[in-house]
């Protein structure tokens, strides 16, 4: 299957104003840009710079492509992702980030499974705990891999190519509401 591929880096050390207008440029740029790949199947990917703001702005931009792929804000689906990207990409600035490195998002539905696979790779060498250790009731962090556990219909981890790891996840989706 020919996935079409945005690769776009938010370069370290840009305003914020630069990081998000290019990735408004990025989104727009349609077919080319990875918002649609044919035959049910879309992917959208792009790398940001590995802070809270990076985070932020990954979901922000997970949230546009899903509504670009026919699910509406208040669907199921896309606020599963929504809650799963910012909790997978938060980890990777939190846990996984290297000095001078990015993490990347990448998306990818297919609408014939109904399914959204969600990839978030840092280049860190530490691998998240898959077995379900609850935090205690007065711990104030250690609840995001227990709600991807939760949430999606399947997650993991995979070597990442080079260097560092990638943790997915898998979201069953609703039906979308335009035709691809």
């Amino acid at each position: 299957m020919d996935d079409t591929v945005l690769k776009t880096t938010a370069m370290a050390g840009d305003g914020p104003e630069r990081e998000t207008e290019s990735a408004e440029r990025a989104l727009g740029e349609g077919e080319a840009a990875g918002a649609g790949t044919g035959a049910g199947h879309q992917v959208f990917a792009m790398q940001f710079t590995s802070s809270p703001r990076g985070a932020r702005l990954a979901r922000r931009l997970a949230v546009r492509r899903l509504e670009e792929w026919g699910h509406p804000p208040a669907s199921d689906t896309l606020c599963t992702v929504a809650l799963l990207v910012g909790e997978l990409t938060a980890n990777a600035v939190r846990h996984g980030r290297v000095p001078g490195r990015e993490f990347r998002l990448r998306l990818a539905l297919d609408a014939q499974a109904r399914l959204v696979r969600i990839e978030v790779s840092d280049a860190g060498p530490e691998w998240p705990r898959t077995g379900s250790v609850a935090p205690a009731s007065d711990d104030e962090s250690g609840r995001g891999l227990l709600l991807v556990d939760t949430l999606a219909a399947r997650w993991g981890t995979m070597p990442r190519a080079g260097v560092g790891k990638t943790v997915w996840a898998e979201v069953s989706a609703d039906p979308t509401t335009q035709a691809m």
